[in-house]
């Protein structure tokens, strides 16, 4: 007996479903490969809006053709406590010298909860505990992760004058070491732009 020409039989139904499935799996990787890659050093940082303490919206081109620091943190994190020292240190050694600091505060609202569950913050009354003088930048949408794709807080990218990622580091660091300090008095003179 013969089988009908344009009916697929039921014995080949999984081989067609798994065929189909790994094409929607393809597809979803190549519309989406964009948004996995990281954002690495040696290529244009790029582009983002946050707002100051006064609701006022921030670029990057707000820093156009200054060395900047721009750091990921939140209230609730301790490693970001730790840092937060040392960068009002380079701050305070650069901040004349065309060098800004970006700390971009993904914190909830205070009283509410993050997508992941943190606790929301109050980032200037953390600054002023701390006695920071460089400005805090609100983003509690967190965005700027998304933009920047962090994998966590604290991360930070050192940006020099033309735009381009000069250095990414993840995690707390001691900014105004020796090596730091170099490097961006290399950068604020400039020498090093461009990777």
């Amino acid at each position: 007996m013969a089988m009908r020409q344009g009916r697929v039989s039921a014995s080949r139904w999984p081989y067609l479903f798994a065929v189909i499935v790994a094409g929607a799996v393809v597809a979803a990787a190549w519309f989406t490969r964009n948004r996995l890659q990281p954002v690495v050093s040696g290529y244009a940082a790029p582009a983002f809006e946050v707002v100051d303490e006064d609701g006022a919206p921030v670029t990057l081109a707000t820093y156009e053709g200054k060395v900047l620091l721009l750091n990921v943190w939140a209230t609730w994190c301790a490693p970001c406590r730790e840092e937060m020292p040392s960068m009002q240190r380079l701050y305070d050694h650069f901040a004349p010298d065309d060098f800004e600091i970006a700390a971009i505060s993904i914190d909830a609202p205070f009283g509410q909860t993050d997508a992941a569950g943190n606790p929301g913050g109050d980032p200037l009354a953390f600054a002023e505990a701390l006695g920071l003088t460089f400005p805090i930048l609100l983003n509690p949408s967190g965005d700027i992760q998304r933009i920047y794709r962090t994998t966590g807080v604290p991360e930070s990218f050192l940006i020099s004058r033309d735009g381009v990622i000069y250095k990414k580091v993840a995690g707390a660091t001691n900014w105004d070491s020796e090596a730091n300090l170099g490097l961006v008095g290399r950068l604020v003179a400039g020498e090093g732009s461009g990777c």
